[in-house]
């Protein structure tokens, strides 16, 4: 009882520390995590024996239906249709590319046993929003290249589930089903599950907007009841519960609802627990002395899946959308492995396949190996390309609105683009549309008090409270004259 009440705070403190003291080298709290689990685990300081794999994967889906709805939840709309057709593609058929690269290498040219072969290929071909954006927060990359990447690591997750699902079925219950069943089994719970997200999503806004609670906590126990309840509910019609979870984090994201910001929030920080929580446990799970006999396995994995598999997948699934070489680069490099793909590779031990311990070993392995060395090298390869320079510094200063009852205002923060610290116009002088005030500019470490007279500076932090159909007007009347104030300078340089 002790490792409930001692071991696992201290690990999970031990984790929020290192991260703190590593976060100047911008290391992945998930690498953190999993270094952490296992630094705790039987094969090193041997504080906590853990070796359930079954309630390992019961955690972790728990824990990855909290990720997938944070995923959708902000994954936003605006964002999503400016790189609609390239992200989307890779979220699907990139998966899906990826996946039958890994497998036709692994088992058509490496002779890898068929069961290997195909599990590995499936579990490990989506890529990792947590690994890519925590790596890459200090870099600015341009507004098509980071909304790519992305929208593609938060939705291509449902994709290597559904795929991942369907082939531990196959072998575990029916490895000789017929190829009609099987693909009739993969459009149920492809097309089921978008139509059931939504519709849980649009129940879960008209619910939101319906109740007067004057408790705020009641919003976040119905937000967590909400998103067990889609999965669960989902799970039982045989749709894939994980990708209508997603579903229904989008719609509900995009939408406006009393108490917005503290259930978003409150969403991010359940996503953000179940990563670290999740990452811990599965490096409790790891016994690295097993490593000896499968290392060399491990690399040929990473080998394929980062030089062959998603290199491939990002070519074929962008031709012909004029996408710049030095982007395709990027894009293939920035193909990380996490959370997701170690979650299911639980799944084929779980289902009693012989297996089973070897592919979560092997995807541990890739997985660890993607982070460290792809993550640490994502910084370098932007600036080399020269897509990337040093990004401003996060406000530490922000203002939530909350609201009892349906309003039409909402809250928008608009970043002032470069150059930084250049004079743009007073306040006095925005055309902003009627109603709209602003609230708080913030400047580096500094509040400024908004003020008719107070003049706006590139790179300032503007947050307006204005009616939520007049956004892009509140964005154009801040942004145009910083648009001019560029023009002017480049025609000055020239």
């Amino acid at each position: 009882m002790y490792v409930i009440y001692l071991v696992a705070p201290t690990l999970l403190i031990a984790v929020v520390l290192a991260a703190a003291w590593l976060d100047r080298w911008s290391v992945p709290i998930i690498l953190v995590a999993m270094g952490a689990g296992i630094v705790f685990g039987s094969d090193v300081l041997n504080l906590w024996y853990f070796n359930d794999i079954n309630l390992a994967n019961q955690v972790a889906n728990i824990a990855l239906v909290f990720i997938l709805f944070q995923g959708g939840f902000s994954t936003k709309r605006e964002i999503f249709k400016t790189v609609a057709l390239p992200s989307g593609g890779l979220a699907t058929w990139g998966v899906v590319l990826t996946a039958v690269m890994t497998f036709s290498v692994l088992w058509g040219i490496l002779h890898w046993p068929l069961e290997k072969s195909l599990l590995l290929a499936v579990i490990i071909s989506s890529t990792d929003a947590a690994a890519t954006f925590s790596i890459l927060r200090r870099q600015s990359l341009s507004l098509k290249l980071r909304s790519m990447l992305e929208v593609e690591s938060a939705a291509n997750d449902p994709m290597a589930v559904l795929l991942t699902v369907i082939a531990v079925d196959s072998f575990a219950f029916s490895v000789q089903a017929r190829w009609y069943v099987i693909l009739l089994t993969f459009c149920w719970k492809f097309f089921t599950a978008p139509v059931f997200g939504w519709l849980s999503g649009r129940l879960m806004l008209w619910l939101f907007n319906r109740l007067r609670l004057q408790d705020r906590g009641y919003y976040y126990v119905l937000s967590f009841g909400f998103i067990l309840l889609i999965y669960g509910t989902a799970e039982l019609i045989h749709a894939s519960g994980m990708l209508a979870v997603f579903i229904a984090g989008y719609i509900v994201g995009n939408h406006a609802f009393v108490h917005k910001q503290g259930v978003t929030n409150f969403t991010s920080a359940l996503s953000i627990m179940s990563n670290i929580g999740m990452f811990a446990l599965m490096g409790l799970l790891v016994f690295p002395h097993e490593w000896s006999a499968l290392w060399v396995d491990g690399i040929v994995l990473f080998l394929v899946l980062t030089f062959v598999s998603r290199p491939a997948a990002v070519w074929l699934g962008t031709i012909g959308m004029e996408i710049p070489w030095k982007h395709q680069l990027f894009m293939m490099w920035a193909g990380l492995r996490g959370s997701v793909p170690i979650v299911l590779a639980t799944y084929p031990a779980t289902a009693g396949l012989g297996v089973g311990q070897d592919i979560f070993n092997l995807v541990f392995f890739a997985v660890l190996l993607s982070i460290a060395l792809q993550g640490s090298t994502l910084g370098v390869l932007a600036k080399r390309l020269g897509l990337s320079v040093p990004s401003r510094p996060i406000p530490p200063y922000n203002l939530e609105l909350f609201t009892m009852a349906p309003s039409d205002l909402d809250l928008f923060v608009v970043d002032l683009p470069d150059p930084r610290g250049a004079a743009g116009p007073t306040i006095s002088q925005l055309q902003l549309p009627p109603g709209s005030v602003i609230c708080l500019i913030t400047r580096d470490q500094e509040v400024i008090v908004p003020k008719g007279s107070t003049r706006l500076q590139g790179w300032d932090e503007v947050t307006v409270l204005a009616k939520a159909k007049e956004e892009d007007l509140v964005r154009s009347a801040l942004l145009k004259p910083f648009e001019e104030i560029k023009k002017n300078l480049q025609k000055g340089a020239v």
